[in-house]
């Protein structure tokens, strides 16, 4: 299935100069966004208190938010936990507030409401094991861009591992940017979305990598630019399908997923975005700017046994 048919070459390579300068400029304001206002975080990373209530009837969780925020808990995050009738509520820690203070305080507000709801259960998430979350959840970023370089640099070469691990950098950078600057709530399933955007521009860029190393050894004449922007311009097709397909659903996810799942949304609908457009301009670019050439991915030459012997006199 083809959404274009495209009869010359897109020259993409023609804009990789001003497509450097805004990714540096995009790159710097995330930094500095980061720097200043650093990242709202969820409850996940910075701990509070946990209400478990049960409801004799399936419970409506946005009157259940409407009233919590009617009564000093504007923060409060409410989702259904196992059944309808079953319902999670995370309170951000209080300065001076004991978390059964708060926990008590929940229960009332949700009894005059409905005199049927049942504690299940109050329990406090310390500090210490946001901190920790925050820890692995940096540390598991880190450690995915670092086997991505070695993965790449095997399977491919040493400037297409640097390209890849550039343009996944990009994308990371400027996800944590847009989330800093919107003040976004940052919790573990945007963490979640940030490495599934990882995973998506990887795969992009490796279905690049792979036919411009095709088309190197394919074509015999030909400058690199010319040769990228041939091998841009076969995947285009396949870029816009895979693109389109994947922000349809996310859509789905941004308008009908509710509160909860809307951080996850957004974090990949940017990632998808950012993603497609670094497979192109910052992956490629990099290679390019590396001196990528057909000699360097060219399969060596393997010796065949009595070679030597057929060659001497």
């Amino acid at each position: 299935m083809q959404l274009l048919k495209l009869s010359e070459t897109v020259n993409f390579m023609k804009l990789r100069v001003p497509a450097m300068i805004l990714s540096t400029v995009l790159i710097l304001a995330s930094i500095f966004s980061l720097a200043t206002n650093s990242l709202n975080w969820g409850l996940d990373f910075t701990g509070g208190t946990l209400i478990e209530v049960g409801y004799e009837q399936a419970a409506d969780l946005g009157e259940i938010r409407s009233s919590l925020a009617a009564n000093d808990f504007p923060d409060a995050v409410v989702q259904n936990f196992g059944s309808s009738t079953d319902v999670l509520i995370r309170i951000a820690p209080r300065e001076g507030v004991k978390a059964v203070t708060i926990g008590d305080q929940v229960i009332d507000i949700l009894q005059q409401a409905d005199s049927s709801v049942e504690k299940r259960r109050i329990e406090f998430v310390g500090p210490n094991v946001g901190e920790e979350l925050t820890e692995q959840g940096g540390l598991a970023m880190l450690v995915a861009l670092i086997c991505i370089l070695i993965y790449v640099a095997a399977r491919f070469e040493w400037r297409f591992a640097l390209g890849s691990v550039s343009a996944l950098i990009h994308d990371v950078l400027l996800t944590l940017g847009l989330f800093s600057f919107l003040q976004l709530e940052f919790d573990l399933t945007v963490l979640a979305a940030v490495l599934a955007v990882i995973g998506y521009s990887l795969n992009d860029t490796i279905v690049v990598s792979d036919r411009i190393r095709e088309n190197f050894r394919k074509i015999r004449k030909g400058e690199p630019v010319e040769i990228i922007n041939i091998s841009l311009t076969q995947t285009l097709n396949r870029t816009i399908i895979t693109s389109l397909t994947t922000v349809l659903v996310l859509l789905a996810l941004f308008f009908k997923g509710g509160a909860l799942i809307h951080g996850f949304a957004t974090a990949l609908l940017f990632g998808v975005v950012v993603g497609t457009y670094s497979s192109i301009y910052i992956a490629s670019s990099v290679a390019l700017a590396l001196g990528i050439s057909k000699e360097d991915l060219m399969p060596p030459q393997v010796e065949k046994e009595g070679e030597d012997l057929d060659a001497m006199p």
